[in-house]
């Protein structure tokens, strides 16, 4: 119980460096669970990479029968490899692995060289042999190569691979050198990344980083028993921080540690391989400096030998299971919302006649203080399963009169002479603007000015944000409705990127309109949804009104609140939605944003940009009232 409140309850940390740049990636409240990369012996058929899984960081499960995934033969030099190392890359869809190519049945200085994999889905991978014998010079008398492991540098912007080799009679010293932007190859010469003072032999190095500093987690080899750390702000710089005494707790033999953040905490684990018993210990630690034993907590199924851990997904956990199995007494989420990976808000829904595809446009979120400035859209053909489209428009790139705050999209699908075209209003620092594409897709051109950077008259506070574009289909008119604090329309001429100054009405329903309106229609009658109070309050909520025309007057019904918060499901802040029908049916959905679950709650302000993407189904009563929506995890 007090595992399952540390990772629902806790704040949001510090995410690893560039996480907040992530264009594709998922964020941290995406990860649902745990991979555990690992070899299992010293015979040859053991001297392979094998996976395992947990959803909480403590209870593992192999997969794939712990029989490896990668046949060692063909990936190696050697027919075996040990120790691997796995990274999720800085754009949070690609990952590095790297191991050690070496079977033990030919000595500890029998090998040479060190494997490469990368993958952009955890299931295939291709790989490079680097033999550092081979491929640089004056490598005559080098014994070993051992332990590589990968981290992002930030002042080189860079992947750097690091491993201790040992030359001659010398000690193992670690050396590290950048790979190259296909991380197929190393660039540039071997160069010392660490070596204690003492002068005596290091290996297996595993470098964390916090709070701006890099921990290095090293055995002591040759003098000594255990495990002791180094602490720098610039890998590359040879400056180190020894810090006294071992962290391992066990007087044990050990070597190839590993460590890793659970998940939405600021939680470490440290582990490492009790190799001499044949067995793994698992401590905890707050500040990487004391450490306590949690073996009572562990559970394997499986004789892991030094591997390590990285967080995935929900989707990443079922792809690998579809691929190697489900295993028994693993039981995965099977949340249908968020139906997108990452910080997203603000949805705008359209159903492509020309694509036959749905799409989701939404605001890019996770900036401090909604300071986005690209919006992206995403594309489905059963709204379950989303395709990250990339990036349409980029204020900085592609709008001359704004660079900021790029908020709360919407588009509409229209036919102009027998072509599709696709007409994109959004919001960039606190005015409207049009851009126009032949794609949903994209790319989008603007038309080079906003559209609205007034205020309407009579209005004297607000902002003029949120359009919404909606075509009347009874008289195939085009309609422009925005704001913040009140809510105007406008007609918008044929060519959709100006619009009739002389049709702007004010409309404001009632005191409960903020922001965020959305227009359609349904069986003769115009609905007009609106979000109540702020979004960085867990009570931001929808209301709705009625209407005969699409320039009002509205009707408001007694009980018109039809999305709010399930706090029974830590759910809260829901609203600024659209609504989308599925073609030729009488089947509706409500898309909307609401806090990241589970640590939305607990972020204050913080949270109304750190938003989700989520659907649920919207159904109306015989009188053609909407019936209160029932959000679903």
């Amino acid at each position: 119980m007090k595992r399952l409140l540390l990772l629902g309850l806790v704040a949001l940390i510090s995410l690893p460096i560039s996480a907040q740049e992530y264009v594709y990636g998922p964020a941290e409240k995406d990860f649902t669970g745990y991979l555990f990369a690992y070899f299992t012996g010293n015979k040859v058929e053991e001297e392979a990479i094998h996976f395992a899984i947990s959803t909480d960081g403590y209870n593992y499960k192999a997969l794939n029968g712990n029989k490896p995934i990668l046949d060692s033969k063909i990936i190696s030099s050697t027919g075996g490899v040990r120790d691997p190392h796995i990274l999720r890359a800085e754009d949070g869809k690609t990952f590095y692995m790297v191991v050690t190519d070496m079977t033990s049945s030919k000595g500890w200085d029998s090998n040479r060289a060190m494997v490469l994999l990368k993958s952009s889905n955890l299931l295939d991978w291709t790989s490079s042999v680097i033999n550092i014998q081979k491929k640089y010079a004056g490598q005559e008398d080098l014994k070993r190569v051992w332990a590589p492991q990968t981290i992002y540098d930030p002042l080189a912007k860079k992947y750097m691979v690091y491993w201790s080799m040992k030359h001659g009679d010398g000690p193992d010293i670690i050396y590290y050198a950048y790979a190259n932007p296909e991380f197929t190859d190393l660039e540039g010469e071997p160069k010392v990344l660490f070596h204690p003072k003492n002068g005596k032999s290091c290996i297996d190095g595993d470098i964390v980083y916090k709070n701006g500093l890099f921990y290095m987690f090293y055995k002591t080899e040759g003098h000594g028993n255990g495990i002791k750390l180094a602490i720098t702000d610039d890998l590359s710089s040879g400056k180190w921080i020894e810090q006294p005494g071992y962290k391992q707790q066990t007087r044990e033999a050990v070597e190839g540690s590993s460590t890793f953040r659970l998940i939405n905490s600021d939680t470490y684990i440290l582990m490492y391989d009790v190799y001499m018993k044949g067995k793994y210990q698992f401590t905890q630690s707050k500040d990487l400096d004391k450490f306590k034993v949690i073996d009572e907590e562990i559970s394997m199924d499986f004789h892991p030998r030094h591997g390590s851990i990285i967080p995935v997904t929900t989707r990443e956990l079922k792809a690998l299971t579809q691929k190697w199995g489900l295993p028994e007494g693993i039981k995965l989420s099977e949340r249908v919302n968020p139906v997108l990976e990452g910080f997203y808000a603000d949805p705008d829904v359209l159903y492509s006649e020309k694509n036959k595809k749905y799409y989701i446009y939404p605001t890019s979120d996770g900036f401090d203080g909604w300071s986005g400035y690209y919006f992206k859209t995403f594309s489905s053909t059963d709204l379950k399963n989303w395709k990250d489209e990339g990036v349409i428009l980029d204020l900085k790139k592609d709008v001359s009169w704004a660079d900021r705050n790029a908020w709360a999209p919407c588009i509409i699908e229209k036919k102009v002479k027998g072509k599709y075209k696709y007409y994109y209003y959004f919001t960039a620092a606190q005015k409207i603007g049009v851009a126009v594409s032949d794609e949903p897709t994209g790319p989008f051109v603007d038309s080079g000015k906003p559209l609205i950077d007034f205020r309407p008259e009579g209005v004297k506070g607000g902002q003029e944000i949120d359009p919404d574009v909606f075509m009347d289909p009874k008289t195939g008119k085009s309609y422009l409705y925005w704001g913040n604090g009140y809510l105007a329309v406008a007609e918008l001429n044929e060519d959709m990127i100006s619009i009739k100054k002389n049709t702007i009405k004010l409309m404001t329903p009632d005191n409960t309109f903020r922001e965020g309106v959305y227009v359609f229609y349904r069986n003769g009658l115009y609905y007009f949804l609106w979000s109540e109070d702020d979004t960085r309050s867990e009570n931001y909520r929808v209301r709705y009104a009625t209407s005969t025309s699409p320039t009002g007057p509205l009707n408001i019904p007694k009980d018109n609140l039809i999305l709010q918060k399930d706090p029974s499901l830590g759910i809260y802040g829901t609203g600024h939605n659209s609504v989308l029908q599925i073609p030729n049916k009488d089947e509706w959905y409500v898309v909307y944003h609401r806090f990241s679950k589970p640590i939305g709650i607990t972020m204050g302000d913080a949270a109304g940009f750190h938003r989700e993407i989520a659907i649920d189904r919207m159904e109306f009563n015989d009188d053609g009232s909407i019936k209160p929506v029932i959000v679903k995890d």
